[in-house]
């Protein structure tokens, strides 16, 4: 008889290296080749019927090398995360002085595009800055000024509108920073462009809120009674972008201790920071005990804050040995003695 040959050995063996090369899938990250396996095929079965060892052992080299060739080409570009956007990235975006409305958009599979709109503010390096506080600075209180206001309740100090406007006219840009949630950044935009004060309109500026949830920021400025925390960050951060030996911040405005600690500690001039209460009763931080109103102040500005030109006058440079902050009569100190003599 003749002896028997182990073509199914052969026919098996190819079989298997076939249904590996056609299922070869390849990670060009790892380098690394997954197969699968699938139930063989009759027709396949006839046609490998002659296969040899060396037929399989080519096929195999063949597709390990086309997939080293493929992950070889594979160039894949990494990404790092950021919130800031370069030197280059920004001189490519091509803005002019002033706003510029810009639009982020992100387009997925299931969700469609999702766009986010604001606005990018282009400054000089020698520009003043006012900061003002929005919560009990611009509106009357802090609580009802988050929602009186969406029922149509005019909720504004008096007079503030027309002292912005004419402090904007001097030459100064402002910066309104609030602990409010990111969240709000539409409902606050829309109130600050809706204050109108017998035409008098608030001026535009870049407005900066806590990249928090509603809940969370809701809590730390309401019930903890912190949102200096928030704003030392912002206003430092926004200080960096000046050249070190710059003072940016010439005034700010606010309602509360934690806005003057804030604004001290961006370097912002003592003569020059400014509380309202609830009834609209101004405080200068340098006399705490001169009241004065936002209406009044207007009348006050040009010394203040003094027209801003090409050339810079000191007062500027040094506001505190300016006329209004130095050489103006000091209050008269008045003694315990003379105190209980009245």
């Amino acid at each position: 008889m003749p002896k028997k040959t182990n073509r199914w050995w052969f026919w098996r063996k190819n079989s298997v290296q076939q249904s590996e090369t056609q299922q070869t899938i390849c990670n060009p990250l790892s380098g690394n080749l997954h197969h699968y396996h699938d139930s063989p095929d009759p027709q396949q079965m006839a046609a490998a019927d002659s296969s040899t060892d060396e037929d399989s052992k080519e096929l195999s080299t063949a597709a390990c090398a086309e997939c080293v060739q493929a992950a070889g080409h594979t160039h894949t570009h990494s990404y790092k995360k950021s919130l800031r956007l370069s030197s280059d990235q920004i001189a490519s975006l091509g803005l002019k002085e002033g706003p510029n409305d810009v639009v982020f958009s992100i387009t997925t599979q299931y969700q469609g595009t999702c766009r986010c709109e604001g606005t990018i503010y282009l400054w000089h390096w020698n520009d003043k800055i006012v900061i003002s506080d929005i919560d009990g600075t611009i509106t009357k209180s802090d609580v009802l000024g988050h929602f009186l206001p969406q029922f149509g309740k005019d909720w504004t100090h008096q007079g503030i509108a027309k002292l912005y406007h004419t402090i904007h006219e001097n030459g100064y840009k402002f910066l309104y920073c609030s602990a409010r949630a990111i969240g709000m950044a539409g409902i606050t935009r829309g109130y600050l462009q809706g204050v109108n004060d017998s035409g008098t309109i608030l001026p535009q500026g870049p407005l900066m809120l806590s990249p928090s949830s509603l809940l969370s920021a809701f809590h730390r400025e309401l019930i903890e009674k912190k949102p200096e925390k928030f704003k030392i960050e912002c206003l430092t951060d926004i200080r960096n972008l000046f050249p070190s030996n710059s003072q940016p911040f010439y005034a700010a405005f606010g309602n509360r201790s934690n806005d003057v600690f804030a604004y001290k500690h961006v370097q912002v001039p003592t003569c020059h920071i400014f509380t309202v209460n609830p009834k609209g009763e101004v405080i200068q931080e340098l006399t705490k005990g001169n009241k004065t109103s936002y209406s009044r102040l207007s009348e006050l500005v040009d010394h203040i804050f003094p027209l801003v030109g090409k050339e810079q006058s000191a007062a500027l440079y040094y506001p505190e040995f300016s006329s209004f902050c130095y050489w103006r009569q000091p209050v008269t100190e008045i003694s315990q003695e003379d105190i209980l003599l009245l």
